[in-house]
C-alpha cells in the first residue's frame, strides 16, 4: 500500500485495479504515436511501447479526527456496459481492512463526482439488495453534481449507476449535500474543477504548511499535463474541461503541492513542473 504524509494528514491508496492499454476509449487523442515522445511518462505511466497505464483506486485521508474515503471505485456485483467492469469480484474491502481501514471505521465518503468508477463501493449487495457499504459515514456530494445525475432519465446506464450506487445511500439518510468549495474539516476542503462533470470537485489538503491535491477526473492521466487539450470522451463540457486544466496547472506549477492522481498508476503522486509551454509531473 502506498501512502503519503502531508503535515499531520496521511493519504493512503487502496487499489481496485490497474491496467496498461485499453485507454483509448477514455482519452481518444492519446495514441501510442502521440504519447511516445512524452518520454517522462515512462516508466510509471506508460509502457515502452506507448501503452498508457491507469489505475482505479480509492484514497483514504486520515486527519487527527477524521477518516475520509475519496471515491469508491467500481464495486462488486454491478452490471455495467463495460464488460471489464461488470460483475466484479474484487477483494477491495478486504484490502481496505488489511490496510487498517475496516468499513466501520470510515466516517466520511467524499465523491468527487458521480461517474461509474467513483461511486461503486458506495453500496454493496446484501441479500439481493443494495445497501450502504460505509454505514457509519456521511456521504458528501456536491449539490449540482447530484442534481444533474438525479435528473438523467434518457441515459439507461447512468440511471442504473445512480439507482444501485447513489440512491440507496440517499434513501438511507446518509447523504450530505455540499457546495463545491466546502470545508470538510480544518485540513481538507473542496476545489471546484468543473468540466468533466457539472459539479466535479478536487480535494485539497493542507496541514502544518504542507499541501496536496487529490485530482479527481479533471485530469485522468499525466499525459494531459503535456496536452491540456486532450479531453476525455466522457467530459460533460470539453471546453470547460480544458480551461480547468489550464487554470489549475498554471496555479499549481512549480508550487510545493503534492499532486495525487485519482487514476495515476504506479507511483501515483508527484509535483507539477513547467516544461516549456506545457507541464510535466516530476516524481
Amino acid at each position: 500500500m502506498q501512502s503519503w504524509q502531508v503535515g499531520k494528514v496521511r493519504v493512503s491508496k487502496i487499489v481496485e485495479m490497474e491496467v496498461a492499454g485499453g485507454t483509448r476509449f477514455i482519452l481518444p487523442d492519446a495514441t501510442k504515436e502521440a504519447c511516445l515522445p512524452i518520454d517522462w511518462l515512462q516508466p510509471h505511466f506508460m509502457t515502452p511501447e506507448g501503452r498508457l497505464i491507469m489505475s482505479i483506486h480509492a484514497l483514504v485521508i486520515e486527519t487527527p479526527d477524521r477518516r475520509i474515503v475519496v471515491d469508491t471505485c467500481i464495486g462488486n456485483d454491478k452490471l455495467r456496459e463495460n464488460p471489464n467492469w461488470t460483475n466484479l469480484q474484487k477483494p477491495f474491502l478486504e484490502d481496505m481492512a488489511a490496510a487498517g481501514f475496516p468499513v466501520d471505521s470510515i466516517d466520511t465518503v467524499m465523491c468527487t463526482h458521480l461517474h461509474v468508477d467513483h461511486v461503486g463501493w458506495n453500496t454493496m449487495l446484501v441479500d439481493g439488495k443494495w445497501e450502504p457499504t460505509f454505514k457509519n459515514a456521511r456521504y458528501l456530494m456536491a449539490t449540482p453534481e447530484f442534481d444533474y445525475w438525479r435528473d438523467q432519465d434518457t441515459d439507461a446506464e447512468s440511471r442504473v449507476i445512480f439507482e444501485d450506487s447513489v440512491q440507496p445511500v440517499f434513501d438511507a439518510g446518509l447523504v450530505d449535500f455540499v457546495t463545491t468549495t466546502h470545508q470538510i474539516c480544518p485540513e481538507v476542503s473542496l476545489k471546484p474543477t468543473h468540466g468533466h462533470t457539472p459539479g466535479h470537485v478536487s480535494v485539497m489538503i493542507e496541514s502544518e504548511g504542507e499541501r496536496a491535491m487529490i485530482t479527481g477526473d479533471f485530469v485522468h492521466h499525466p499525459c494531459q499535463m503535456a496536452h491540456t487539450e486532450w479531453c476525455a470522451s466522457v467530459d460533460y463540457d470539453p471546453t470547460e474541461s480544458k480551461a480547468t486544466r489550464d487554470r489549475v496547472f498554471a496555479e499549481l506549477a512549480d508550487e510545493p503541492v503534492l499532486i495525487i492522481g485519482t487514476h495515476f498508476a504506479g507511483i501515483t503522486a508527484g509535483h507539477l513542473k513547467r516544461d516549456g509551454d506545457v507541464y510535466r509531473l516530476e516524481v
